[in-house]
């Protein structure tokens, strides 16, 4: 009888050792093998390596840091281990992919290290030289050095508003970077003088803005269609592209492109306007001003404001370095007080709208840092905001349907935007509401 039971309770024993190591190899099995195909065979799942800048992390400790102050190349990596034979050959064998000389201050970098806390050794350096590209040092046996690049998604935006104080405040108010204000500047440089905007016009723009891993965003794209009220006047933008061709039009199909630009400088803003008098704040007297002075800071380049040929690049006590360039046979222009010329300035030469020919200063009679800009129509000065100027232009022939169907369906849109309201500060609304 207890032998009979010994054996029991060892068939016992014996059963419940296998019932357990099935379990565990079944769970085993779950694991490796978790999906089913409706065909009831059985697939292995495959989980991927986790990366960063393309390279597996589960085999190294990543610490990420920024450069300091006074920091090189060759001190980061002598930190973690890598001699200097080897900062020589990435420096020399590799200047024309990354010249380590141009490390910048305040830029993330990571290093990808193997060993313990007493014995790290760098495998990897990742530099980010912006937000979006980036630089990989391959430290191991076979040193390459190869520049990558993030996945950039773009998303559709929109934002509209009214101007109160500038357009500047109205966009950042609403969220829009400083590269869109730049950007609706440039598309409109030769129809809107953005240094005389008024309170009351509104903006509605439709525009492209820039992701990494979907959420952070890394800049503006392209302005898609734009309607910029100003002066009661609707100015609209519609970027067109077909085949090789592609610009901005307005609804008639002309081009925004003009013979002249509104303005010599980019965005910045104006301290006198042309003025048959003013009292002349060096000469202390009322003298005729025909110009129109744009205030910057000094070395702010200044542009030709359409296509030309230079007749003057000289000096005089009263216009300091100036340039005058002859356009046409009708238009003429100037541009006075100049700290310097540009490169290779020199009467004779040739300029397209938009060249850089000097740099804002205040030599000859200037109290600051300014260009005043003069305007010449057959021989005569007169103020370049009062004058119907040239058109650019037109659409192609070949493509006018096509863009005129483009368009309607973009204006349609635009017309029918909501200006955005931006909301009152928090302090604001309670005060309102205490005075009720």
């Amino acid at each position: 009888m207890k032998k009979r039971f010994k054996l029991i309770s060892v068939l016992s024993a014996v059963f419940f050792t296998l019932l357990i190591a099935n379990h565990l190899y079944q769970s085993q099995q779950h694991k490796l093998l978790p999906t089913q195909t409706e065909g009831g065979i059985i697939k292995a799942e495959h989980v991927p390596a986790q990366k960063l800048f393309g390279i597996p992390v589960d085999s190294f400790e990543v610490e990420t840091k920024v450069v300091q102050r006074g920091e090189s190349f060759g001190n980061i990596l002598m930190a973690y281990g890598i001699d200097y034979p080897i900062i020589n050959k990435i420096a020399t064998e590799f200047k024309d992919i990354f010249d380590v000389r141009k490390l910048r201050m305040g830029k993330p970098y990571s290093v990808f290290c193997e060993g313990n806390d007493s014995l790290r050794v760098a495998r990897y350096l990742v530099y980010e030289s912006s937000a979006v590209d980036y630089y990989v040092f391959d430290l191991k046996d076979s040193v390459q050095v190869y520049q990558g690049k993030k996945e950039v998604t773009v998303k559709q935006r929109e934002v509209s508003g009214i101007i109160q104080s500038s357009l500047y405040e109205a966009l950042i108010d609403r969220g829009a970077s400083a590269g869109l204000i730049m950007r609706l500047s440039d598309i409109y440089a030769w129809s809107i003088d953005f240094f005389h905007l008024r309170k009351g016009d509104y903006f509605k723009l439709v525009y492209e803005e820039k992701f990494i891993d979907d959420t952070v965003s890394v800049g503006t794209g392209r302005i898609l269609a734009a309607d910029f009220n100003h002066g009661g006047q609707s100015f609209y933008s519609f970027y067109f592209k077909k085949d090789d061709y592609s610009d901005y039009f307005n609804e008639e199909g002309n081009t925004l492109r003009k013979a002249f630009l509104k303005a010599p400088l980019d965005f910045s803003r104006i301290s006198s306007r042309y003025s048959p008098k003013r009292f002349h704040p060096v000469l202390k007297r009322w003298k005729s001003h025909l110009g129109t002075d744009y205030a910057a800071p000094h070395g702010t380049p200044i542009k030709a404001t359409s296509d030309g040929t230079v007749i003057a690049a000289t000096y005089t006590s009263g216009n300091g370095n100036y340039v005058k360039i002859r356009h046409n046979s009708t238009y003429t222009t100037q541009y006075l007080h100049m700290s310097k010329f540009a490169k290779g300035m020199h009467k004779g030469k040739v300029v397209r709208q938009g060249d850089v020919i000097g740099y804002v200063g205040s030599t000859g009679l200037a109290t600051g840092p300014h260009v005043c800009y003069r305007f010449w129509k057959n021989g005569v000065q007169v103020d370049p905001y009062k004058q119907d100027l040239p058109e650019a232009e037109p659409i192609k022939p070949e493509y006018k349907d096509e863009y005129t169907s483009f368009m309607e369906k973009w204006k349609s849109h635009l017309d029918t935007m909501p200006i955005q309201e931006v909301p009152a500060p928090e302090d604001d609304v309670l005060m309102a509401s205490a005075g009720k």
